[in-house]
């Protein structure tokens, strides 16, 4: 588990994390999301101990980083996929790790294996791609099997199926009981991978909240309902709490009242439904709402019209 109590940052004058609070849970994968310069990295730098804490704590497994003898075995981290030497093949990379905490060549061959470098465990990361970097670095965070991982843009220069090799592999580490803190632009995987989010902006908490329940909260709820009895149903769903307003005259947009209970009713009733589906938004839409006034630079409008030369 990774626990953030009031942790602040500041250069100068300049607060880039500020006094941020967060659990990252055992068996979960948290999406750790923020514009450009919302002190993701510095939080996670953090947690490491690359960056000392101006205030508040930062701990893994109750204990700031510092204290773990062999800190590969609590968590694994992928921060920067290219901070490896270049004249180094990616299996002497590794035994250079191991060596350093203990861990035994069969290892170094499992992580190899996992990730799909057999092929490549011998040339030198200078000539990896960007994507084979990632691979590389994403075995090394994993060398020293943790209770914890913590990765930066682990899909980055990933093809189509390195990018479904990560997301299984995140999600397994989860159900196995792993704690998973996950850093991403890619707001279509992050909703795929992600249980739970926790969304920064200028260096302070956001929103601490599950994908379901943020994206449900951004859209502003309700559930569309298509009927040929509209009218009827309107009558059925009609309560005290229940809002029901309608667009068309088969469809029914209802808040006050979820999906499971307006089916039961339709049902109860002998109501024949065409379409029963809660309304919501993306998880991009929700993020770019919660985080406009959040983001340091704001691009120009972009005119899709050309205008003839």
């Amino acid at each position: 588990m990774i626990e953030a109590r009031e942790l602040t940052k500041r250069y100068g004058d300049k607060t880039v994390v500020d006094r941020l609070s967060f659990t990252v849970e055992p068996g979960e994968v948290t999406g750790f999301l923020g514009p450009n310069g919302a002190g993701k990295s510095t939080t996670m730098r953090m947690t490491i101990g690359l960056d000392s804490p101006t205030g508040g704590s930062v701990t893994v497994n109750g204990r700031s980083y510092a204290r773990h003898t062999a800190p590969l075995h609590e968590i694994g981290t992928l921060l920067e996929a290219k901070s490896v030497h270049p004249g180094r093949t990616a299996v002497s990379h590794l035994m250079t790790l191991a060596h350093t905490h203990g861990i035994p060549r069969r290892r170094v061959d499992e992580v190899i294996e996992l990730a799909g470098l057999g092929s490549v465990a011998g040339k030198r990361v200078g000539a990896f791609s960007l994507g084979m970097g990632q691979r590389l670095g994403i075995a090394a965070a994993l060398l020293g099997d943790p209770a914890i991982v913590m990765l930066d843009e682990p899909v980055n220069g990933l093809d189509p199926e390195g990018v479904l090799w990560v997301r299984n592999l995140l999600r397994g580490l989860a159900e196995e009981g792993r704690a998973v803190m996950l850093s991403s632009h890619l707001m279509s995987e992050t909703a795929l991978i992600a249980d739970h989010l926790v969304i920064i902006g200028r260096g302070r908490l956001l929103a601490d909240t599950t994908v379901d329940d943020f994206t449900r909260e951004a859209g502003g709820g309700g559930v569309k309902v298509a009927t040929a009895e509209a009218m009827r149903l309107r009558s059925l769903l009609a309560g005290p709490d229940v809002t029901i307003s309608s667009s068309a005259d088969d469809e029914l947009l209802v808040t006050g009242r979820d999906a499971r209970e307006i089916g039961a009713i339709a049902a109860q009733h002998g109501v024949a439904l065409y379409e029963l589906t809660p309304q919501s938004v993306s998880l991009e839409q929700a993020f770019m709402e919660l985080t406009r006034d959040a983001v340091e630079y704001h691009s120009a409008p972009v005119d899709t019209e050309r205008k003839a030369a």
